[in-house]
């Protein structure tokens, strides 16, 4: 660039000397020579003016802006800004001068290099990207096959465990031991096909939202730290339903009280309340723990993000595609201030259709 560029100066010096020489030339002298080298410059835009500024004639610029006034004056500003003109002695100690700036050649050279560029790093992007969601669909098909698995494995000693505490039912003992024994065992269950639907689409079902969660915090409850208090109003309502699956959803509840827990370390309140509109529906669950800077609202949703020393900060990451793949909602940090607390927003679409 810098080369064609002093060329092009080159060229236009010489051009300047031409013309000068063929404006102080006899007319008996062989001008050839001086018109083929004012011919030659068929790209570089050219103004020429006298001593008093006036603008005398243009060359290689657009035919139907010459005789705009204003154009030619904003184009020989720019010519000014951009090369010190070249000054032409005429006889009588007249002086012409010569404006003049890059050609459009030149200048499509230099954004040549810019688009290349462009395009280079939109092929790269879109390698990128294929790549990630090549990555991701992996990463998917793993974890549907480890949740499958999972699933399987669970279920034999499920059913040997149900089968057995049918067994002690039929001799004594202490039946509300036995009645939390069986919810556990039940809950392993649910555990179990909670996996199994991973990776395949769930079936909907219109439900009582207080319903479901107050039979979820009932059973956190009694499998808490005692200095975990929990408060759950239902809404004035008796019945709000929504389009779920209960085992899922659930599911979702029960990992964001887990991760208030682990934030509050063992010690505060966990608040939830659901408010009903006419098409969505909220829910929010607040905690008094360690709270979340703001700058990691999203992170805390990415597989893997996790503060424990033990465990693979999947919670989070589960309840998101839960609620937003499966159940068609979302789900975000609504607030958190550090040290104070975090509230948690699952947000629902009542109007969602459902599973036949």
């Amino acid at each position: 660039m810098k080369e064609l560029r002093i060329e092009e100066m080159k060229k236009i010096a010489i051009w300047a000397k031409a013309f000068q020489e063929l404006q102080n030339t006899n007319f008996d002298q062989d001008i050839t020579l001086l018109e083929n080298i004012l011919s030659d410059n068929t790209t570089v835009p050219v103004i020429l003016v006298n001593g008093n500024g006036e603008i005398i004639s243009t060359l290689n610029i657009d035919s139907s802006k010459v005789q705009d006034k204003k154009y030619l004056g904003d184009l020989l500003e720019e010519m000014r800004e951009e090369y010190q003109p070249i000054e032409i002695d005429l006889s009588g100690n007249q002086k012409n001068y010569v404006y003049y700036k890059e050609s459009t050649l030149l200048t499509k050279l230099f954004f040549y290099p810019l688009v290349q560029v462009a395009i280079i790093a939109l092929f790269i992007l879109v390698a990128y990207l294929a790549f990630s969601a090549s990555r991701r669909a992996e990463q998917d098909r793993v974890w549907v096959g480890m949740s499958r698995e999972t699933a399987h494995q669970l279920g034999t000693p499920i059913s040997s465990l149900l089968a057995w505490i049918e067994l002690l039912k039929l001799k004594t003992y202490d039946e509300s031991l036995m009645q939390e024994a069986e919810k556990d065992v039940l809950r392993l269950k649910k555990i179990s096909q909670r996996f199994s639907k991973i990776g395949s689409k769930p079936e909907l079902q219109l439900t009582d939202l207080n319903q479901v969660i107050q039979d979820m915090v009932g059973y956190l409850k009694v499998r808490s730290p005692r200095k975990i208090i929990y408060s759950f109003v239902p809404n004035d309502e008796d019945e709000i339903f929504a389009p779920i699956n209960v085992e899922l959803f659930e599911w979702v509840v029960e990992n964001l009280c887990k991760n208030a827990i682990d934030a509050m370390q063992g010690q505060g309140n966990i608040d939830i309340s659901i408010t009903n509109h006419i098409q969505i529906v909220y829910i929010d669950i607040a905690d008094t723990g360690k709270g979340i800077a703001k700058r990691k609202y999203k992170t805390v949703f990415n597989p893997g993000y996790t503060t424990k020393k033990r465990g693979w900060g999947l919670g989070l990451s589960l309840a998101k595609r839960i609620i937003e793949e499966y159940h068609k909602g979302s789900i975000f940090v609504k607030e958190s201030e550090l040290t104070k607390g975090t509230t948690f927003r699952i947000v629902l679409n009542k109007l969602q259709n459902l599973k036949k």
